[in-house]
């Protein structure tokens, strides 16, 4: 029977050579493999398959019947400073599109890792891989369990990029949170220093985070865009304080001053009505007995920039 620790040292030597001969190998390797080794091994040689990028023998190994979602045993995970456990984690990582493809399709779960594959995604700035993760289940409103904010993570790192942003908001990114702050109009508590502390922060508001020195310049457009997915909220002193210095403010003021459309505010109740995995399921939306400009209005597709390759949102027009 062939065990894990050989399967490492082959796909180790198969990179090495064409394509041809890596599948041939595996054709003949597959069939003879201790499935029970494997797993007292605590690693699957679709991981090894991942972490090298060898697509070509993942695809195979997947069709012979690997599991998409072997993770990591306890043991193997202290190898690795993020404690990583999934084949997909490997992929992500790598910022490898087809095998990242490849483990979805087989049925990768996206949500497995302690941290998360859409938030490695986000780092890389990944557009593809970002709606890929977010089409088959991706968690957009997963926490950091460092500098642990009050809004979903997923957010710092879309603060500059419009198009990141979007996406994020269109898959049911939890806006609602990043105006849910009990100072209301009085002064805001303030830390030691002007930002991030040395400490761990903990329920960090959103107003503390986009008035930095750093980031308030971002906060007009990114509260813009984020009050064409909310109804109507209140802003703290703080934050209005800020919007205030910004070119959008007479914009975001009207918004936050006047009654939301019935059409925009009908929107927003079939979204929550619908909740956020059936939202991004293309199957569901299919069969909804909707017209399709209806089910387009409903899944944001005018402010979807990825999908129309549109980079020139509110972020790059002249207003600093």
């Amino acid at each position: 029977m062939f065990f894990h620790r050989q399967w490492i040292v082959l796909l180790y030597y198969l990179k090495q050579q064409e394509e041809e001969i890596q599948i041939l190998a595996l054709k003949y390797l597959v069939p003879v493999t201790d499935f029970a080794a494997i797993k007292e091994s605590g690693i699957s040689p679709v991981h090894s398959a991942a972490a090298g990028a060898h697509p070509q023998c993942l695809e195979f190994l997947l069709k012979s019947g690997f599991d998409a979602n072997f993770m990591l045993d306890q043991r193997v995970r202290k190898g690795y400073d993020d404690h990583r456990k999934s084949a997909l984690y490997f992929a992500v990582s790598n910022g490898d599109l087809c095998s990242t493809r490849l483990l979805l399709n087989a049925g990768a779960l996206t949500n497995q890792d302690p941290i998360n594959c859409l938030q490695i995604a986000l780092r890389m700035g990944n557009y593809e891989l970002m709606n890929l993760l977010l089409r088959h289940g991706a968690n957009v409103n997963y926490f950091c369990r460092v500098n642990t904010t009050h809004f979903p993570s997923a957010l710092q790192y879309a603060l500059k990029d419009e198009v990141m942003l979007r996406m994020l908001l269109n898959y049911g990114y939890n806006v609602q949170r990043c105006f849910d702050c009990p100072g209301g109009n009085h002064c805001h508590s303030q830390y030691v220093t002007d930002g991030w502390t040395s400490t761990v922060i903990k329920d960090t508001m959103f107003c503390e985070v986009i008035t930095l020195s750093w980031l308030k310049h971002l906060s007009g457009k990114v509260v813009r865009v984020m009050l064409d997915y909310v109804d109507h909220v209140k802003i703290c002193w703080k934050l209005e304080a800020v919007l205030k210095e910004q070119k959008l403010w007479p914009d975001i003021h009207f918004i936050l001053t006047n009654p939301r459309s019935l059409k925009h505010l009908c929107r927003l109740k079939i979204r929550e009505c619908m909740g956020r995995l059936r939202l991004r399921c293309p199957v569901f939306m299919t069969f909804l007995p909707l017209p399709n400009c209806l089910k387009d209005y409903i899944l944001y597709k005018e402010y979807d920039l990825y999908g129309q390759e549109n980079f020139t949102g509110i972020y790059n027009l002249s207003c600093t």
